[in-house]
């Protein structure tokens, strides 16, 4: 978008500016649209389950500003002259349900011949305009929540090599069709809630660098804290590590400062690329102990707290073992 002219308009509550996860545009006093959009090429061998992780995906996007998925439109890049249009019809199957999942209504889409097999969603949701999680706006002494379990990434290029078992496979695989509606809901409704993300292609690492970059705060991370799918550590002891997980690294590194004592393989961890992972929340202190007590109630098991915001160094992550 470099050199283009963007027309401001003051009913665009959130833009492009940062590195938010959608685009939040006013509609009234108390109701605003957001609006995102991602697709991508095939993580999973199954069709049906491909349609699931992407959906989940995009749909992730509604929730992380704190608002509800309101209807979808198919984005689609299919071979037909190379691939049977049954394996598209059990994508769109796939997408569909998770689509019916979050309570949103597929409303249409578009379809384009391409060699390479794509597949997303366009989602538009609702929220209150003085409702709105921004990734940005967390606080000394708030802490940072996270709900699902890191390596989705790692797995995949183990998959890939034919080096992950099945127990590592349905793991990850569970974790990406399984939608952020409860925990989104659950962040919406606990008070001051200053900020929230989604954890996905740009690492954990990525993702909370956007949440203090340019900030008065910086990061206390304890990797010891950090969920992840068990297995994980072997494969990355295999060399079972994706090639976004060495750009993550190497744009983020700049801002990050590792404890000596901790592991090398868990440093791997936070840069790898996530599809469809949990969600980031930053909250005081007694907020985010009830709200962990409040996800475990409702299931979701694999939420903790990973760090601590700091008043110094401000823009900083600090990595500790």
């Amino acid at each position: 978008m470099q050199g283009l002219a963007v027309i401001p308009n003051p009913n665009l509550i959130v833009g492009m500016e940062g590195y938010e996860d959608a685009g939040v545009y006013k509609l009234t006093d108390d109701l605003a649209i957001i609006q995102t959009l991602d697709f991508f090429t095939p993580i999973v061998d199954d069709p049906y389950t491909f349609g699931q992780v992407a959906a989940v995906n995009a749909l992730s996007d509604v929730y992380a500003m704190g608002g509800r998925p309101l209807t979808a439109m198919n984005i689609i890049c299919f071979p037909v002259k190379n691939m049977d249009i049954t394996i598209l019809q059990q994508i769109l199957r796939g997408g569909l349900d998770k689509i019916t999942e979050a309570g949103a209504t597929l409303v249409g889409g578009h379809s384009v011949e391409d060699n390479e097999l794509k597949y997303g969603l366009s989602v538009t949701g609702v929220i209150h305009p003085q409702r709105v999680l921004r990734n940005r706006g967390a606080k000394a002494g708030d802490r940072l929540v996270l709900t699902k379990p890191l390596g989705t990434g790692i797995i995949s290029t183990a998959i890939k090599g034919g080096l992950a078992s099945e127990s590592l496979i349905s793991q990850s695989i569970q974790s990406m069709i399984t939608l952020n509606k409860k925990a989104g809901d659950l962040i919406a409704q606990t008070p001051e809630i200053h900020a929230c993300t989604d954890v996905t292609g740009f690492g954990f690492v990525g993702h909370v660098c956007e949440m203090i970059e340019g900030t008065q705060v910086g990061l206390v991370v304890n990797a010891k804290t950090v969920p992840y799918f068990q297995g994980i550590h072997e494969l990355i002891s295999a060399g079972m590590l994706p090639g976004g997980l060495y750009r993550n690294r190497n744009f983020r590194l700049h801002m990050v400062e590792i404890d000596p004592h901790c592991p090398q393989w868990i440093v791997d961890l936070l840069f790898d690329p996530q599809t469809s992972g949990g969600l980031l929340a930053a909250l005081p202190a007694v907020r985010a102990e009830e709200l962990i007590e409040t996800m475990h109630a409702h299931g979701i098991n694999n939420a903790v707290v990973v760090g601590d915001f700091v008043a110094s160094p401000k823009g900083k992550i600090l990595i500790t073992g």
